[in-house]
């Protein structure tokens, strides 16, 4: 399925699924044993007819779709143009996407994925943020690593591999490339790894931006104004209420739930989109904002790799696990989108990371931003760096 070409520490590299691979996905997916419909009385449109989980119609279409639709090839000639390696660390073959800028200004930029997400969220956003069309607009060499179990980089084979040795293996990826300092972004798992990045590896890492800030445990909501007020509540809401009942599962039995997940291409299928409709900024469907073959990149991804196991792991190996103790002391950008499933407020951001020179409460998206609002996305990422880096100067 791949081939590799060494250079040094870092081999370039090719994916592919053969015809075999793509023939069984499909005559799966023909003889998939669905369910009956949901009994829930919530019709069409509206997000309560999603209430016991994804819609039979909403599957059978998307099922239809990736059946006799849907073009992985296209998805992986994407891949080889943007630029796909892989190296070692650890013991642990990393894959990551790498776009050199051609400006010579540009500054290495490091931008981490989470769960249910893969490289697949970043792909339409990373030629635009390594050579932008505005010869003002700040360019980066992009740097997009698949997390350990996710996607072309290795399964780890015994435990260990959570959020802190993540962030260190990022730093000695990023010094292979040639990059001793570097910027980072990341969002849902990305969050608190970037947030893990700045706070032990402060003479690597220039500064950073997220859309998930960690603020430490135990702080009061006193002074807090009504909308942060509600930014708790709902977060609350989600982490202890059946929306995080996913996260649990995983965090506790991530071996079980993966069986499905390799197996069935229809349970994996459902097992991400059920995660897509609850957490994008959406009033039916994801498919509004979110292109259905962009999605389907990243379900043919996991399921290409048999990564569905592996990927939940990394709830068991860092869920509730960052340092309550840890501080960010370099400069900070933050960005809080309405529709994400947690929302931290710019007071308790702020006892963690200590430097925030942007701070920014977006009026559209949610969970997935770089495939909401791509270019929304885009523009609050430079300026948020530019930020950073200008506090640096």
């Amino acid at each position: 399925m791949s081939r590799t070409r060494p250079t040094r520490d870092v081999q370039a590299f090719e994916a592919r699924a053969t015809d075999a691979e793509l023939d069984d996905l499909r005559a799966r997916l023909a003889a998939a044993r669905l369910p009956e419909a949901e009994t829930v009385r919530h019709a069409a449109p509206g997000p309560r007819r999603w209430d016991q989980g994804v819609p039979l119609a909403d599957l059978v279409d998307v099922v239809r779709y990736w059946r006799t639709e849907y073009d992985w090839r296209a998805f992986e000639a994407r891949l080889d143009r943007i630029g796909q390696f892989r190296t070692t660390i650890d013991g642990l073959g990393i894959h990551f996407l790498h776009r050199r800028s051609a400006r010579a200004d540009a500054t290495a930029l490091i931008l981490t994925h989470g769960w249910p997400g893969s490289v697949a969220e970043f792909i339409d956003v990373i030629d635009e943020l390594a050579d932008p069309k505005d010869a003002d607009a700040p360019a980066f060499h992009v740097v997009v690593p698949s997390l350990p179990g996710f996607g072309h980089s290795d399964k780890p084979t015994a435990p260990g591999w959570g959020i802190e040795k993540i962030a260190a293996a990022w730093v000695e990826l990023m010094d292979r490339l040639g990059y001793g300092t570097f910027l980072a972004h990341g969002g849902d798992w990305g969050g608190p790894i970037t947030t893990v990045l700045a706070g032990r590896f402060p003479a690597h890492v220039l500064g950073i931006h997220t859309t998930t800030a960690q603020a430490p445990p135990g702080l009061s909501t006193d002074g807090l104004t009504a909308a942060e007020l509600a930014w708790v509540e709902e977060t609350h809401d989600f982490w202890n209420g059946p929306p995080a009942a996913f996260a649990k599962q995983q965090a506790t039995r991530p071996q079980t739930i993966g069986y499905s997940l390799v197996d069935s291409p229809v349970g994996l299928l459902a097992w991400i989109l059920d995660k897509f409709a609850q957490w994008t900024d959406t009033e039916d469907s994801p498919f509004e904002t979110i292109s259905l073959d962009r999605f389907l990149d990243n379900v043919t991804l996991y399921w290409l790799t048999r990564s569905g196991a592996s990927s939940a792991r990394i709830y068991y190996e860092s869920h509730l696990s960052l340092d309550p103790e840890l501080r960010v002391d370099v400069p900070s950008a933050v960005v809080v989108y309405p529709h994400d499933i947690e929302k931290c407020p710019r007071p308790w951001a702020q006892r963690r990371y200590r430097r925030i020179v942007r701070w920014r409460a977006a009026d559209v998206g949610g969970h997935f931003p770089s495939l909401e609002v791509p270019a929304y996305f885009v523009e609050d990422l430079r300026e948020g760096l530019a930020a950073v880096l200008a506090a640096r100067r």
